[in-house]
């Protein structure tokens, strides 16, 4: 079993994506206009382009203007490594959502938001930097919290210059913390100790599968070689931190972030490589589910230290949340997609 410590908070340090920038545009009716602002500002401007209303999921995507997400990718200019993020990455109960969790866009209709990119990523040093926003947004239908399906979202390549000076006198979007509180103990100590071992098991098998193709090509696009890999080895990491004592990440029941809002199951501060379960996680969730492409504890565990760079570099994003949007990913974003290895692993327990 994993250790549960008191975490100091120090320095985020570098946190890096492999996944390089695609400039492949795909039909959306949503069309995604980013324009520089300031000297690190960045706004995003979403236009509702279809032929009926939208319902898009705001919280813990790219349009969350409360949670220290990433909204936003950036890369030094012409590279293909990710600039450092120092936000936080969210898991959601998919179900009981509400209206303010959306964002409603008539036909034709717009919306603007501002994002202060010093304030998310490090750019102290300055410099170009190419901004991009690309992935997979869930929606719920005109009147409905019920999520329905995911659109596609691209936008153009920005380029920007960027004052490392005036860049390091912007707030971060979270504050440091020099001491956490008490982590788990009690009953959500032995709930967590069994989340930790059924991911190790899930994980595990899921990695064997990988390993002869079993159903990559439904869940990753590939069976080939470099992608049965790619796979097994970021499971076989996951399942070997899940079942250490002294592994990679720090696992936590308090919330020293802020970060766990209303159905919000957990959260990762990938560049601390720092989880969070948050009350809903242990009052929402089964052990394991039943159901394919269900959520429960272990699957979200799994999900989240995919997150975490320590476990294995580079740590995971989310551009497609839940089975519809991550059925449509490619393979490259695929094995870069935290709810992918969840789903995989899932389906491998249950045979979906």
């Amino acid at each position: 079993m994993k250790g549960f410590t008191l975490l100091t908070f120090a320095a985020f340090v570098a946190y890096a994506s492999a996944m390089a920038i695609s400039v492949t545009k795909r039909d959306s009716s949503l069309s995604v206009v980013l324009t520089a602002s300031g000297n690190s500002e960045v706004k995003v401007a979403v236009t509702n382009n279809g032929d009926r209303a939208l319902n898009l999921l705001s919280k813990g995507t790219f349009l969350d203007e409360v949670n220290p997400v990433e909204k936003v990718s950036m890369y030094p200019s012409g590279g293909t490594t990710k600039v450092p993020f120092e936000g936080i990455k969210l898991r959601l109960l998919t179900s009981g959502l509400t209206t303010e969790d959306f964002v409603a866009l008539g036909v034709g209709e717009s919306k603007e938001i501002t994002v202060e990119t010093a304030a998310l990523h490090t750019l102290s040093e300055g410099g170009n930097f190419d901004v991009f926003a690309q992935g997979y947004i869930p929606y719920a239908e005109e009147g409905s919290t019920e999520l329905a399906g995911s659109l596609p979202y691209e936008s153009n390549r920005l380029s920007m210059t960027v004052d490392g000076a005036l860049a390091a006198t912007v707030a971060k979007a979270l504050s440091k913390r020099t001491v956490i509180g008490s982590s788990c103990s009690g009953s959500k100590l032995n709930s967590i100790r069994t989340a930790l071992s059924n991911c190790q098991k899930l994980a595990s098998s899921a990695a064997s599968a990988a390993s002869s193709g079993t159903k990559l090509d439904i869940y990753f696009k590939s069976t080939s070689s470099s992608t049965k890999n790619a796979v097994s080895e970021r499971l076989r990491a996951v399942a070997s931190d899940c079942g250490s004592s002294g592994s990679a990440t720090s696992t936590n029941c308090n919330d020293p972030y802020g970060g766990c809002s209303s159905n919000v199951l957990a959260y990762t501060v990938p560049s601390q490589n720092f989880i969070t379960y948050c009350n809903l996680f242990f009052n929402e969730l089964p052990d394991l589910t039943s159901t394919c492409h269900g959520q429960d504890k272990a699957t979200t565990v799994l999900h989240e230290e995919t997150h975490a760079p320590g476990v294995y570099s580079p740590g995971t994003d989310d551009l497609g949340y839940g089975y519809a949007a991550a059925m449509r990913l490619s393979t490259s974003q695929a094995l870069s997609n935290a709810d992918s290895y969840a789903l995989y692993a899932n389906a491998i327990h249950l045979n979906c």
